[in-house]
């Protein structure tokens, strides 16, 4: 699966874009405009995706790694 399939199957599962998910991370402190916030480690992410998404670990990844800057 493509990376953009990833993307793709969240915005779906949870009706929030990554972009709309970043900035509900940013309202929470988990994340900035550079990506994770300072201190924040993945697993963060990760555990808030997986409890208010009802996401899997791989989505939840690509949420990360969209965070971080990939877009590809």
């Amino acid at each position: 699966m493509s990376f953009q399939a990833y993307l793709d199957n969240v915005e779906t599962k949870t009706g929030k874009s990554a972009e709309q998910l970043k900035s509900i991370a940013i309202g929470k402190g988990l994340a900035n405009e550079d990506g994770l916030a300072p201190g924040v480690k993945p697993g963060a992410i990760i555990d808030w995706l997986k409890s208010d998404f009802d996401l899997g670990h791989g989505h939840a990844m690509s949420i990360v790694a969209y965070f971080k800057g990939k877009r590809t």
